[in-house]
């Protein structure tokens, strides 16, 4: 493998202060969630789950026996704020010194909102590969806008990776959510703080994926290639947590809390257009990418993997109106996040037009 980390001297300086998360990985690990409490001193934690996991979540509150202070399952895409308040109260009502979260990235979202009102401690569960149990970002969704923010108080204190919770989901959950992932490597590697750390996590878990999930796709069951897609994903999370989100993860925070829209095949629709976008003004991060994909097109590969997977590749076919774009746009230019290309209104609108028609992603494509 040829690790892209930049020409002589291209590290000579850089800061990386490595997050302070226990990471217990492994088949099976669920039964060593007890152990992860006690060691953190916990007494009662509230297990926090969404409805769709809530049988998981009910069987870790037997098992914690004593530790548990009751399950929360009300988790919801983007995190409403009626829903963090709601958490919040069940554990202040049930004396909680301490949250586990069960799930994918909504749970986890919730767990860290909890984390953020409260200050307890949190566990994370990870069952897909949103990779959000690996960064210090929250986000919580209000009057139809999602803020998010970066507090090291959310930053779960141990992350159990169990494979064996991965080995039920469908095809089409694993190919988005690991879109999802593959967006925490893309935007670490051209992030304003990329650091050669974080670039060889990134391009290693592009790889890892690209070179696993086949496996994955032809077997669900293959517990080594699921454990090699959720090992990619917690180095995809770790990538993003120790460097600044761009513009891909400023439009799905911004359709998401707008329209409601499903995270993981929102990814799963931008991503190749904002890569599009970012590459030509990225050249490491392109030439990263183009090694770990094996093309020299990122963005038209992995648009080319999502076709051949049956992913959505249009924001109409996610309810996305034409007549939204505008605003949107508007939305996503305001306040931008750290870009490497200059993120402008009309820019972003041509990047949105082509994702809402399901338009291939144009190599070398300079939109704005």
């Amino acid at each position: 493998m040829t690790v892209v980390t930049g020409g002589a001297g291209a590290w000579a300086s850089f800061t990386y202060e490595p997050l302070p998360t226990r990471v217990v990985f492994g088949a099976g690990t669920l039964a060593r969630v007890p152990e992860e409490v006690d060691r953190l001193g916990l007494g009662a934690v509230l297990v926090v789950s969404s409805p769709g996991h809530v049988g998981t979540a009910r069987d870790l509150a037997r098992t914690l026996g004593r530790r548990s202070a009751g399950v929360f399952d009300g988790a919801r895409v983007h995190v409403p704020a009626p829903v963090a308040d709601a958490a919040v109260q069940a554990a202040d009502a049930a004396g909680a010194d301490g949250c586990v979260a069960v799930g994918g990235g909504s749970a986890i979202g919730l767990g860290k909102a909890v984390a953020l009102r409260r200050g307890l401690p949190l566990v994370a569960v990870p069952t897909t590969y949103a990779g959000s149990e690996m960064t210090p970002v929250w986000g919580i969704t209000e009057d139809g806008l999602k803020r998010t923010g970066r507090d090291v108080r959310v930053l779960p204190r141990s992350v159990v990776y169990d494979v064996d919770l991965t080995l039920s989901m469908p095809a089409d959950l694993t190919v988005t959510s690991l879109f999802n992932a593959l967006a925490h490597a893309a935007e670490s590697l051209y992030a304003p703080d990329v650091t050669p750390v974080v670039a060889l996590l990134a391009q290693a878990a592009v790889r890892t994926v690209a070179d696993a999930l086949p496996s994955v796709l032809a077997d669900g069951g293959d517990v080594a290639a699921r454990g090699d897609l959720l090992r990619a994903a917690w180095w995809c999370g770790t990538a993003l947590g120790a460097t600044t989100m761009s513009l891909h993860h400023k439009l799905c925070h911004t359709l998401g809390g707008t329209l409601d829209l499903p995270h993981a095949p929102t990814h799963t629709v931008l991503l190749p257009h904002t890569l599009a976008h970012n590459l030509p003004a990225a050249p490491q991060a392109a030439h990263a990418l183009a090694e770990a994909l094996g093309s020299d097109d990122p963005a038209r590969a992995l648009w080319d993997l999502a076709g051949r997977c049956g992913a959505p590749r249009s924001l109409a076919d996610l309810g996305v109106a034409r007549s939204d774009l505008p605003r949107l746009a508007e939305l996503a230019s305001t306040s931008p996040y750290a870009n490497p290309r200059p993120v402008t209104r009309e820019g972003v609108l041509r990047l949105l037009e082509d994702a809402w028609a399901g338009r291939a992603p144009a190599a070398g494509e300079v939109a704005g």
